[in-house]
């Protein structure tokens, strides 16, 4: 075992999202793999292990922590113009080719390991408490990596967040199991889903299964969590008209106040083929998704270049709202109540009536620990 091996195995605690079986195997709750893990063996995710058949998950560090704008996340209806405290961790139950976190989730399948080794620093709940304190950021999120295979080490922290007041947030590529998502549902207030495709055979390549995703949407949702959806649109991966009509109609179905990001791809880790997604193929999505029937729609990595994708208006009287550019809020007119000024309709999602940021900078900081 390496050295790295050896470190990051030492950063673990005993596991709750799992079954024993009389054999002393463990059946892992986590995601839905629901990996069947013997004595000595590893998770798809490779930080989840069966250790003398005991459950051992991450614990006890971060390999990623930055203060962000609450909209890189991006969360376009959660207390728009909010600091984000974003921890991660490393590893991921997916291992998409165009992941724009590789370093940090797919470090434990490619030689970057080594590197990520560097990033690992050891961190208390407290410590972590302590940044979102000086960085005054209102939400903690677990992003970075893939949460779900981390839930517990992120309750951990969100439990003392939630008791300071903070809203809590999960970046997911949205695999869960329903024990899961339940098991997480009294610390968190968001989740942030990626709908890849639309194809079984495209999230196959990706490592996952279309359907697990679109019930974990249905269930974050049904559990009361405030759900927004990102779709990263890859040229001639995802991109046809009809696969955008099946992702807006999928999700008009479950809440027409789903906000719905379509995002534009650029060219990182092993996808180097296809061309960067331009502005003309994030308005062509976003008008499918309004014309499905969507309340909400946003387009994003192209700041300035998507019209009106990049603010909200009310859907009763479409009054602006929310303007912004980038990851910066530049005016803000809902109240705290999430009312219209104008029409009193009800805007979904969390607000507030004195966002803190409007206008300034919206670029994240990378923390440190004094």
């Amino acid at each position: 075992m390496s050295n790295f091996s050896t470190l990051l195995d030492s950063l673990t605690n005993s596991g709750e999202l799992v079954t024993k079986l009389e054999d002393g195997s463990l059946r892992c709750l986590a995601c839905a793999h629901r990996c069947l893990i013997r004595e000595g063996k590893r998770g798809i995710c490779q930080v989840r292990f069966n250790q003398s058949g005991e459950l051992r998950i991450p614990w006890g560090y971060v390999a990623a922590l930055q203060a962000d704008p609450i909209e890189k996340k991006p969360f376009s209806h959660l207390l728009p113009g909010s600091t984000a405290l974003t921890f991660g961790m490393l590893g991921c139950d997916f291992h998409c080719d165009y992941c724009q976190n590789w370093l940090t989730s797919q470090a434990l399948r490619d030689p970057a390991s080594d590197v990520a080794g560097n990033l690992i620093r050891r961190v208390s709940a407290e410590e972590v408490m302590q940044l979102a304190r000086r960085t005054k950021s209102e939400v903690l999120v677990s992003s970075y990596n893939e949460p779900l295979i981390t839930s517990e080490w992120a309750v951990h922290i969100f439990q003392k967040g939630k008791a300071a007041g903070l809203k809590c947030a999960f970046v997911s590529n949205g695999n869960a199991t329903p024990e899961a998502l339940e098991y997480l549902r009294p610390h968190l207030d968001a989740y942030k889903v990626d709908l890849k495709t639309m194809q079984e055979k495209n999230y196959r390549r990706l490592g996952g299964v279309l359907q697990n995703v679109l019930d974990t949407i249905s269930k974050a949702r049904a559990l009361g969590l405030w759900v927004e959806v990102v779709s990263l649109i890859v040229p001639g991966f995802n991109d046809s008209n009809d696969e955008l009509w099946d992702m807006a109609r999928f999700l008009a179905g479950v809440s027409r106040d789903i906000p719905w990001h379509v995002t534009a791809f650029h060219k990182d880790y092993k996808m180097t083929e296809p061309d960067n997604t331009p502005a003309r193929t994030l308005m062509r999505a976003a008008d499918i998704g309004r014309e499905a029937g969507l309340r909400f729609v946003y387009a994003g990595n192209i700041p300035g270049r998507v019209e009106e994708y990049e603010d909200t208006r009310c859907p009763a009287c479409q009054q602006l709202l929310v303007k912004r550019t980038g990851y910066v809020v530049y005016e803000y007119r809902i109240t705290a109540d999430g009312k219209c000024p104008r029409c009193a309709g009800t805007v979904a999602g969390v607000w507030t009536d004195k966002p803190h940021k409007v206008g300034l900078n919206g670029i994240g900081l990378p923390v440190a620990f004094h």
